[in-house]
């Protein structure tokens, strides 16, 4: 059985081997850039490493978990651009690179070849994977949509915060280990049982994301830190600092939150710090990681295989980029 490293080296190697290219090519050349930025690949390992819980040979998977890498890309793309953002994986963005128009129209070209790649190899299980893969990135639009509907909201609770980047985020880590699942020929309910990890998996994955936004290094997450605060988003962080607060506190933090005071990121780390809301958010990661390893446990595959898995989900959970 490969390991992920393993697994995520034969991946590189195969995007190295597709380059995309067409008339005019202007419109290709920023794809290519951004599938060359170092980058986790979450998502096609974990569709990769599915597959390989039912069988070694995962040919057939790799056009799948390209087709994936494209669509979260693309998604990107698109993101980056709503949220002004000048770096992604410590490089210009694509529209920085570029220009605005080319990122829109490049990204439009990845989420068609992205539908193309799910094609690629064909099986009983087709229609079915194409299905999953169609809702996940309904869900991420109105995930996003959510995402965008908090910025003027007022009335935004944790749970609401969950439900957003359940759909934002974990729904195509989900999506990812289910169709790998299927794709190797693992019965529907099996394949059900690995969404409901990935799932778990990427709200824990996300928190812990919103908490090296916040806390993280630099140079090591790949961004400017404190982007979420300096945008007044309201994460996990922010929202459970409202909840410890009352009172003229309460109201304080708030009005600061949504200023533009030279200072604010260091003062709202320091408010997140003094009432525990960074540990609250460990311990909700830890929480939905554990509840993760509970589906992964109910799997009746290789052994080993899910021990490369697990292996995966630990060091992921915990990096510090």
């Amino acid at each position: 059985m490969k390991s992920a490293v393993e697994i995520k080296k034969e991946f590189e190697d195969y995007i190295k081997n597709h380059q995309f290219n067409g008339t005019p090519q202007s419109l290709y050349d920023p794809i290519n850039y951004i599938l060359s930025l170092k980058a986790k690949r979450a998502r096609p390992n974990l569709l990769l490493l599915s597959h390989q819980l039912f069988d070694s040979d995962m040919t057939a998977s790799f056009s799948k978990a390209l087709a994936i890498e494209m669509f979260h890309n693309f998604t990107l793309l698109h993101d980056d651009i709503m949220d002004e953002a000048d770096l992604r994986r410590g490089q210009p963005t694509v529209h920085k690179k570029y220009n605005e128009n080319t990122a829109i129209l490049s990204g439009d070209v990845m989420m068609i070849i992205a539908l193309q790649l799910l094609d690629v190899h064909e099986s009983d299980n087709s229609f079915l994977v194409r299905e999953i893969f169609t809702q996940a990135a309904v869900n991420i639009c109105e995930g996003q949509q959510m995402d965008m509907n908090f910025e003027t909201s007022e009335k935004v609770t944790i749970s609401d915060y969950l439900e957003m980047i359940r759909k934002k985020t974990a729904v195509l880590l989900g999506a990812s280990l289910q169709i790998g699942a299927l794709t190797a020929g693992a019965d529907s309910d099996e394949a059900k049982g690995l969404f409901q990890f990935g799932e778990h998996f990427g709200i824990s994955f996300q928190i812990q994301d919103d908490l090296l936004d916040t806390f993280g290094d630099g140079e090591k997450v790949g961004k400017e830190i404190g982007g979420d605060i300096r945008q007044g988003k309201k994460t996990y962080l922010y929202l459970k600092a409202l909840e410890l607060l009352d009172g003229q506190a309460q109201l304080d933090f708030k009005n600061l939150y949504q200023s533009d005071a030279d200072d604010k990121v260091d003062k709202v780390k320091a408010i997140f710090k003094s009432n525990g809301v960074d540990e609250y958010a460990r311990q909700l990661r830890d929480a939905y990681h554990d509840l993760a390893l509970g589906h992964l446990h109910q799997i009746n595959a290789d052994e080993n295989a899910l021990d490369k898995l697990k292996e995966y989900l630990e060091q992921f959970i915990k990096r510090e980029y």
